[in-house]
């Protein structure tokens, strides 16, 4: 280090209100939660991150916060901690202060992680109660003390009403990296995301909400690096408040703010992605990069039994211990911080079970929940759960409480059965076409509570699904044997990419028959970016670690205009307002009436024939009708109500929307969707 003097912490000025590095104006408070830390020492760099300059003690401490206030300490100052305490694993102690520690409340990084064995605890070929004595500041990312301020310029979150959201899930960089008509510098960064291309195509889909997957900085995970391979889709967080430094273009936070800005001018919202259920230190022979070196005990679930080893419920190694109240604060004020300061939109949760999890296993009011539904700020913003992890009684779809909306993996497993001709698949597809009542009408929750999907991130796409019979992972250098086996999936005659026309017009058409049924059911459409064009991962299920071609969508595809479809049947039902908040019921408005193709309700007897595959769904609300039919089989004649009826969606027709009027009966063709107004 230098000679000069080091810095000297204003006593009379330190905060311990306020966690993380903030800056005040003319210096800069540090606020770090440990609990069981004997001694923090506030590391300054240069602003490379490669040298470090001073070394401070932080000379408060009250409640387990220590803190400190450094005159003269500006936004661009790069820090980071090291913290000491007992290395007695066998009690759930991992302190050492030879390795740097990222502060959890940074807002922005500088540098990456480069791995090294110097970032474990422990010695490398020793077991874990060993200790590591070699610093590991040069192979750590640091945090950078941030200028908060930005002009919005009046922009506030949108609120789309849930029952005129769609959702599109995408990735921040796989969206634009080979767009040709974003520019070349932006291409898979926030500013890809808010370039004219995109917006100008969410238009036409006419999406409401932009869904990105992890944007917190999270870790290539490190036996990926030595693989070639990387941690694309980012569920391996380190940081839940700085965003990942590859997706910003200029590696300031303030891309963010400026991608939100636009996104919001356009009347798109912005939900992200969060992983609070664990982070990227894995169990306890993982690295030491941040909770583990801070106060392993407390951010972490530990087994009971021997606090040695993590307590695993996400399959990831490690579980954040949400219950703890500090832990707890540090996932509100992550929340709290992408709404008020970054301006976003909303969240959708990540195992979002584990997050329940209390004592007696999963809470539905639980503590986390609890302090959301109570929150000003969050109660009001977009939440979505994947409600599930893979803890005992951890699938939990449908039992969360409003103001959540939940991923629905049984829409997507029912309309793939019956579009694949399953036997039997009628009562299951009208239960997804109401909007899932049986799992979601209760606790006075709204229609609007099933996010419903054909395809995600996780699994195949939907090009894939009518292409391939078995997944095709060998890329990801396991062989075969990652990703799982339930795709619902037919290939149509041949498996993967075909020449044969007969098999090309076989999917394209039951693509477009898939995205009626979802964009005309109950609940909240949720498209998988890509999905309109026809994007494929070459029958990959589990593209988690391919940050290439694999993964990025490829705008040259023509898509057959599916394109075109979806944007005609997300049209048709904003225009209609089919989507309704009340759940359909059999007995009052909106009222759902089931049909037979002979026109009649439907029997228990016809809900019990396994080799029916058309039926029709009768919405009826104020004075609109609507009128869906639906057919996985062959060739069928369907009569209709009666009145005067328009048929507006025709998807086994070259241009699906139509208006043309009909009355009697109607030819219903093998694999089509239709939708007709009265």
């Amino acid at each position: 280090m230098p000679n000069s003097a080091p810095p000297a912490f204003d006593l009379t000025a330190g905060r311990s209100d306020t966690l993380g590095a903030e800056f005040l104006g003319e210096g800069t408070n540090f606020a770090l939660f440990s609990d069981n830390a004997t001694r923090v020492e506030l590391c300054l760099f240069d602003e490379t991150g490669g040298q470090e300059l001073a070394r401070l003690d932080l000379p408060e401490m009250e409640g387990g916060i220590w803190f400190g206030y450094l005159p003269g300490i500006r936004p661009g100052q790069v820090y980071g901690y090291r913290v000491h305490g007992p290395y007695a694993p066998e009690q759930g102690h991992r302190f050492n202060p030879s390795k740097l520690l990222l502060d959890p409340y940074a807002r922005e990084l500088r540098g990456q992680i480069h791995w090294d064995d110097a970032l474990h605890g422990y010695v490398i070929g020793q077991d874990d109660q060993s200790l590591d004595g070699r610093d590991s500041a040069p192979f750590m990312p640091k945090g950078v003390v941030v200028d908060a301020a930005f002009d919005w310029d009046s922009d506030r979150a949108l609120r789309h009403h849930w029952t005129q959201t769609v959702i599109y899930e995408a990735h921040v960089k796989g969206l634009t990296r080979l767009h040709p008509d974003v520019p070349a510098q932006d291409r898979g960064t926030f500013r890809g995301l808010a370039s004219d291309a995109m917006i100008d195509h969410l238009h036409r889909l006419g999406v409401t909400t932009l869904e990105l997957l992890p944007v917190h900085a999270f870790a290539n995970d490190r036996y990926l690096v030595e693989k070639g391979l990387a941690n694309y889709w980012g569920y391996s967080t380190l940081s839940f408040f700085a965003p990942h430094a590859p997706y910003l273009q200029s590696g300031r936070i303030r891309e963010v703010k400026q991608t939100v800005r636009r996104l919001h001018a356009a009347g798109i919202e912005v939900v992200l992605d969060v992983v609070f259920n664990h982070t990227c230190e894995g169990n306890e022979l993982g690295p030491t990069l941040s909770f583990r070196g801070i106060d392993n005990a407390s951010y972490y679930l530990l087994s009971p039994e021997d606090p040695r080893h993590s307590f695993d419920t996400t399959g990831t190694g490690n579980t954040l211990n949400v219950a703890h109240p500090m832990v707890l604060r540090l996932v509100m004020d992550s929340l709290r911080y992408w709404v008020q300061a970054m301006h976003v939109d909303g969240f959708r949760f990540d195992l979002a079970s584990t997050l329940g999890r209390e004592a007696q296993g999963f809470e539905r009011d639980g503590s986390f929940f609890n302090a959301i539904r109570q929150d000003p700020v969050l109660s009001g913003v977009k939440l979505i759960a994947e409600p599930w992890d893979v803890g005992e009684g951890g699938y939990q779809v449908g039992g969360y409480r409003w103001p959540f909306r939940e991923w629905n993996d049984q829409f997507r497993d029912d309309v793939r059965a019956f579009w694949r001709r399953d036997p039997g698949q009628l009562p299951a597809l009208a239960e997804r076409l109401a909007g899932s009542p049986v799992q979601f009408d209760h606790s006075h929750r709204p229609a609007s509570s099933s996010v419903n999907f054909l395809a995600a991130h996780d699994g195949f796409t939907l090009m894939d699904t009518v292409s391939f019979n078995e997944k095709h992972n060998q890329a990801n250098g396991e062989q075969n044997r990652d990703g799982h086996d339930h795709n619902l999936s037919d290939n149509l005659g041949a498996e993967g990419a075909t020449d044969d026309p007969a098999i090309q017009a076989a999917r394209l058409r039951r693509i477009r028959a898939m995205l009626a049924t979802l964009t005309l059911s109950q609940g909240v459409p949720m498209i998988l970016a890509g999905d309109e064009i026809g994007h494929t991962q070459q029958g990959n299920n589990n593209a988690y670690c391919q940050d290439n071609e694999i993964s990025w969508i490829d705008w040259a595809r023509g898509g057959g205009d599916i394109q075109g479809a979806l944007a005609a049947l997300v049209r048709f039902r904003q225009e209609t307002g089919l989507a309704q908040a009340r759940f359909l019921t059999a007995e009052a408005k909106p009222r759902a009436t089931w049909l037979h193709p002979e026109g009649r309700e439907m029997a228990q007897a016809d809900w019990d024939d396994a080799e029916l595959r058309c039926l029709a769904m009768l919405v009826e609300w104020d004075q609109s009708r609507i009128l869906v039919l639906i057919n996985a089989g062959e060739d069928a004649q369907f009569a209709l109500p009666q009145g005067e009826w328009r048929l507006c969606i025709d998807t086994s027709a070259d241009e699906i929307s139509c208006n043309r009027p009909v009355g009697g009966s109607i030819a219903l063709p093998w694999q089509t969707v239709m939708a007709l107004r009265r």
